[in-house]
């Protein structure tokens, strides 16, 4: 891939936060996300590329989407050849998910981004629209902490490869019915629960990052924002492992397809015919090339929300390589209107 990609991408996040982070507190988050979606479709389109969207977002809860299957990029034109190279012409496979945390957004609270992932073509999983077991871990756990085992036994585990007690590891775990035994046991073992309503992809980026005193994050999210996390924490060297939950009982909160056997066959449809595979970051993110990006649009663990100001925003976005092994902060001030305006750093 073009490194110029890699400048342009964070343009695309940065974008669609703007948009979305307009829609911060009025209750709305279907809005939210359509404006963050158009706003990413936008600028994709402005882009020197040939992309394809592998992972989109909306089909759950009917919400606006760029859908799996959509081209992108400006070399996706019925006259590409004479607008792009060679090396431009490559197909290039797109995972999105414009508001991440949607909720977030709709009653301005913490936590909420515009996330992308990028790779050239079959580099990532297309994962169905169904929900996955997950467990993401620090770098120095990768390999050791296992999702087939028990919470409890990954918890020793991890706190041997840091060099912690139990008492003192924190693990992200969403709030849902579901969790409840999850939780019981994580609490009985000696670690701290933080609870989130939404957002898991954030809380699994930030496993990889220390101090921000996230240690883990376990349990059952969307399939499709777990390949999003797999493909940064897989540049960073962190633990993830996901398996997919085809069994709307398991989930208890509603699940594309009506039921077990019918999920089962959907699964077959697409190629999937081990169900219950446990999959590894390298296996949801298998790219020889993988970039990660995100931008705040309210302000979490990572990267502060946007910002407005009269003539413009600022924003803070993170880019991870696996190319050039760097995961880059980047802060950005947008200017709007005519007239030059004093910014403020502060």
């Amino acid at each position: 891939m073009d490194s110029t990609i890699s400048l342009e991408i964070i343009e695309v996040v940065e974008q669609a936060a703007i948009a979305s982070a307009r829609w911060m507190g009025k209750g709305e988050k279907n809005t939210a996300d359509q404006v963050a979606v158009e706003a990413m479709r936008d600028r994709m389109n402005k882009i020197h590329m040939r992309g394809r969207i592998v992972i989109g977002e909306g089909e759950r809860d009917d919400a606006p989407m760029l859908y799996i299957g959509e081209e992108v990029g400006i070399c996706t034109q019925p006259n590409a050849a004479e607008l792009c190279t060679i090396d431009e012409l490559q197909e290039i496979d797109i995972a999105v998910d414009p508001c991440e945390g949607t909720n977030l957004v709709a009653y301005g609270q913490n936590g909420s981004m515009a996330v992308l992932a990028i790779s050239e073509k079959g580099g990532l999983f297309a994962a169905p629209d169904f929900y996955m077991n997950k467990l993401a871990a620090p770098p120095a756990a990768a390999g050791h902490v296992d999702i087939r085992k028990t919470p409890t036994e990954n918890l020793k585990i991890l706190a041997e490869c840091l060099d912690r007690s139990i008492e003192e590891l924190v693990v992200v775990v969403m709030d849902r019915e579901r969790h409840k035994g999850l939780i019981s046991e994580i609490r009985a073992a000696g670690a701290r629960v933080r609870l989130i309503s939404d957002g898991d992809v954030s809380a699994a980026i930030s496993c990889a990052f220390g101090g921000t005193n996230i240690h883990a994050l376990m349990g059952i999210g969307a399939a499709p924002e777990g390949v999003i996390s797999a493909a940064a924490l897989r540049c960073m060297g962190g633990h993830f492992q996901g398996q997919l939950i085809y069994d709307p009982a398991v989930v208890k909160t509603g699940l594309i397809g009506e039921s077990k056997e019918g999920n089962i066959e959907r699964l077959k449809s697409m190629g999937i015919n081990d169900p219950d595979k446990v999959y590894n970051a390298n296996e949801l993110a298998s790219g020889r090339e993988v970039l990660f990006a995100a931008s705040g649009i309210t302000t979490g663990t990572l990267m502060e929300g946007v910002r407005f100001f009269n003539g413009g925003a600022r924003t803070e976005s993170l880019v991870i390589s696996s190319q050039t092994k760097t995961a880059r902060f980047v802060d950005t001030i947008h200017m709007t209107g005519d007239k030059p305006r004093a910014v403020s750093l502060y």
